[in-house]
């Protein structure tokens, strides 16, 4: 969170820097010092700042390894698309802690197997969060080597926005040119590890452009995902 953020939020709940305070347990010359800049926001207080001043979850610290990517299961992800308002996923409740919605996204596309249903949420993770740390995003899937399995993702989340959200588009585009920067040559699936000589040969035969594009072996589009952001 940024000290700016932190200043912008709380003028629009119309509060004092006594005020969020004393709601936070701080004196007011510490909150004022985190507006200049002067303190860093530890990860439990943003998470309090977050709830208090109504604030996105894409504020929220991250908490994935910098180092390896981590084994989830398809319930705990389901659980976190829930919690961002993903509306497939409406119908489930959760006592999990909320985590940055590009976390979510990148910890999915980490997986060696992903349901249908999981992979068909990323895209509207982006169109419904325009503002994720893209810097930390293409950082750490570098680190994991998942560039090509993001820059699908941000692919069709941009086709989709080219029909529905056009503000959101250039954004997108940003993006793809950044990760086609380090694109892999190595070929890939789609979170799909354990397919069949078979699946591959018609994978490779019938996918789509974008999919060629990025090294990919799935037959995702951007016209089969069934969602408004």
């Amino acid at each position: 969170m940024k000290p700016q953020d932190l200043k912008s939020a709380r003028r629009r709940q119309t509060w004092s820097q006594q005020e969020l305070a004393d709601r936070l347990g701080l004196s007011q010359s510490y909150v004022a010092m985190m507006e200049n800049g002067d303190r860093k926001l530890a990860p439990s207080l943003v998470r309090k700042v977050a709830r208090l001043l109504k604030l996105p979850p894409t504020v929220l610290p991250h908490s994935l390894s910098e180092k390896s990517s981590t084994r989830e299961t398809a319930q705990s992800l389901a659980e976190q698309l829930a919690s961002l308002g993903y509306p497939g996923f409406a119908y489930l409740r959760t006592r999990l802690v909320k985590r940055n919605p590009d976390e979510v996204l990148l910890s999915a596309l980490s997986q060696p197997e992903l349901e249908a249903r999981l992979v068909e949420a990323l895209p509207w993770v982006l169109l419904s969060y325009p503002n994720v740390d893209t810097s930390w995003l293409v950082r750490q899937a570098k680190v994991w080597d998942l560039q090509n399995r993001l820059g699908f993702v941000v692919s069709l989340a941009r086709q989709v926005a080219e029909n529905k959200f056009p503000g959101r588009v250039e954004q997108l585009k940003k993006l793809e040119d950044v990760l086609e920067l380090s694109r892999l040559a190595k070929e890939d699936t789609l979170c799909r590890a354990a397919l069949t000589p078979a699946e591959e040969r018609w994978l490779r035969d019938n996918r789509s452009q974008c999919a060629k594009d990025w090294n990919l072996l799935t037959d995702w589009r951007a016209e089969t995902l069934r969602y408004d952001a």
